[in-house]
């Protein structure tokens, strides 16, 4: 008995941790959203936010909210959200705590197919989004396929998404090259960039993300018994194959939403997974709940700091996440080497 109830004593103060930590999550959400609403480059601060959000806004301020910030932080939101559980998803799928979309090459796959057909459908927002879907997929099932069929090690399914990276962003570059006006704004897809999003280029993005979302979320059970390994998985009547393939053509879509908007905006499917099994533990219900409400904050809070701190000059927010995250993947590869690092970690 003294087992049993140490056990429910132990849920009990993983499920306090989990709803104060989902608490401090959104707070920590909407003081970013007001940040990214209230500062910028221009005059416009947290009073005309609270009058255009009461109707008595000036039509300046109601320009510059209703065209430039609401669009931006409505990004960023589902930016971070989308890569922070996409990355979940696949360290989980893969039990691999180095894989992340940007790492495993899946949002250069997504680039290049969004660059190829925007030389050939450069108005059509709707080809974009599925380009941008394609090559993510095309990406994951390369990596699956070295992962299951290949039997490679975890530092080798990482070797081999740094070279499908090198690969698609050559010929991103090339592109470019031959073709500068493919894309507007390219030298900012490339690092990752908010700047200049709409709403229009945001609807079908965001429905995409927020459908995936609740996908998403509905997955932690299987990612629980994935975690068992595939002999107890099969044990438990889980076809592993088939839902690792569902499981990477999800992280995919949304990796593949958030490119085509946001363009290649590393590490927020690094780092956050990580923060919050840190915070929460290794139970996927929770990770998969928590992470896109921390990686919606994280790109926000850097998309504010990236814009503002050296206004009125602007540095991607690609390039602040990469300040962030490149020492942060060194750090899991150092603590990999030492054993410390496992799929639970």
């Amino acid at each position: 008995m003294g087992g049993i109830s140490k056990c429910a004593g132990a849920r009990r103060r993983a499920s306090r941790r989990f709803r104060l930590a989902l608490l401090v999550s959104l707070l920590m959400l909407a003081s970013a959203i007001l940040a990214g609403l209230a500062l910028g480059s221009s005059s416009i601060g947290a009073g005309d936010v609270l009058a255009y959000a009461t109707g008595g806004a000036s039509d300046m301020a109601s320009n510059v909210l209703a065209n430039v910030r609401i669009p931006r932080v409505l990004a960023g939101v589902l930016a971070g959200a989308a890569l922070a559980e996409a990355g979940a998803l696949i360290q989980a799928t893969l039990n691999n705590p180095l894989a992340s979309p940007n790492v495993i090459g899946v949002n250069a796959g997504s680039g290049l197919f969004v660059l190829l057909f925007a030389c050939m459908a450069p108005h059509a927002l709707s080809a974009s989004v599925a380009a941008a879907f394609l090559g993510a997929l095309a990406s994951v099932l390369l990596v699956f396929f070295v992962s299951v069929y290949a039997g490679a090690s975890r530092l080798t399914i990482v070797l081999a998404g740094m070279a499908l990276t090198a690969i698609f962003t050559a010929g991103m570059n090339a592109i470019l090259i031959f073709n500068p006006d493919a894309y507007v704004n390219s030298s900012g897809f490339l690092v990752g960039s908010l700047s200049g999003v709409t709403m229009p280029e945001l609807a079908v993005p965001g429905v995409l993300i927020f459908g995936g979302l609740l996908l998403a979320v509905s997955q932690g059970v299987r990612l629980n018994i994935l975690s068992l390994g595939d002999e107890g998985a099969h044990a438990l009547g889980l076809n592993v194959v088939r839902a690792r393939l569902v499981l990477l053509s999800l992280a995919a879509l949304l990796a593949g939403a958030a490119v085509c908007f946001a363009g290649l905006i590393g590490f927020v499917g690094l780092i956050v997974p990580h923060v919050v099994r840190y915070v929460v533990g290794h139970d996927n219900r929770r990770v998969l709940l928590l992470s896109p409400v921390v990686g919606a904050a994280l790109v926000c809070m850097c998309d504010t700091v990236a814009r503002t701190l050296f206004a009125p000059f602007e540095v991607p927010v690609g390039i602040c996440m990469a300040l962030v995250g490149g020492p942060f993947f060194i750090y899991l590869i150092l603590r990999s080497r030492k054993g410390e690092v496992d799929g639970r970690s």
